[in-house]
């Protein structure tokens, strides 16, 4: 006996539904194998599941679209942080600053070395740190730093805080439309259940082969169990010798 398989993908319960309500549009409901109350389920879910999967879909493309643009802000903005940093502890080495100006921005006095900016946290906390520190500093009456200077330091922080708030924005979307599929999912498997339920009850009386011809013709997938298909054609094959 063949085994009925429900929809395992998106595609496939999309297909199993619409080939059942383009059957309902055809047929009058007391001719359906289905019940009305299925048929309104179908009308009113199956526009929202689609919807919801282009939706996801469209995130998930906009979100890897921006990944590459996200990853080399990430990278000018701890490029220009660096060399700041770098630049200002030059100054410090050939004696054009003292010592103290490190304090400005929250690094020890006697640490010659770039901070760690491996992460995008540390890139936050530490440009906050030497743009506040460097805009302080000249206010007290320090010469600016130069090459890059601190407005330019400040426009790739920006661009990187812009580019962290997005991909927040649309990460959280996309696990929002992804809990959201997840929800559409489950009841279409049992709206899928349902309609393949009341599609076999219809046609239970009669013998195997129109059965699940009739089903078929409704969208429902059976599979035959190994040997099965051989054992069918073996069948057939006598028969025509008969």
């Amino acid at each position: 006996m063949p085994y009925r398989r429900l929809p395992n993908t998106d595609s496939a319960r999309i297909r199993a539904m619409k080939t059942a309500l383009e059957l309902g549009k055809e047929l009058p409901p007391h001719k359906l194998a289905y019940s009305s109350k299925t048929l309104v389920h179908l009308q009113r879910f199956l526009p929202q599941f689609e919807n919801s999967l282009q939706l996801q879909r469209q995130t998930l493309a906009s979100q890897e679209k921006k990944s590459k643009n996200h990853n080399e802000v990430v990278r000018k903005s701890r490029m220009y942080l660096t060399h700041f940093i770098k630049v200002m502890n030059m100054a410090i080495l050939r004696g054009e600053l003292p010592a103290e100006t490190r304090a400005f921005y929250g690094i020890p006095t006697n640490d010659p070395t770039v901070p760690s900016l491996n992460n995008e946290n540390e890139l936050v906390s530490w440009g906050r740190r030497i743009i506040d520190g460097e805009v302080f500093r000249i206010k007290k009456g320090g010469s600016p730093i130069t090459n890059p200077t601190i407005a330019v330091v400040k426009v790739r922080f920006e661009q990187l805080l812009d580019a962290l708030n997005f991909q927040n924005i649309i990460s959280k979307r996309a696990l929002d439309y992804s809990l959201k599929v997840n929800e559409f999912r489950k009841e279409a498997d049992v709206i899928i259940l349902t309609l393949w339920n009341e599609v076999e009850s219809k046609y239970s009386a009669l013998n195997e082969s129109e059965r699940r011809s009739a089903c078929e013709h409704y969208g429902l997938v059976y599979f035959f169990r190994k040997g099965e298909v051989d054992k069918i054609i073996s069948t057939e094959q006598t028969s025509i010798v008969a």
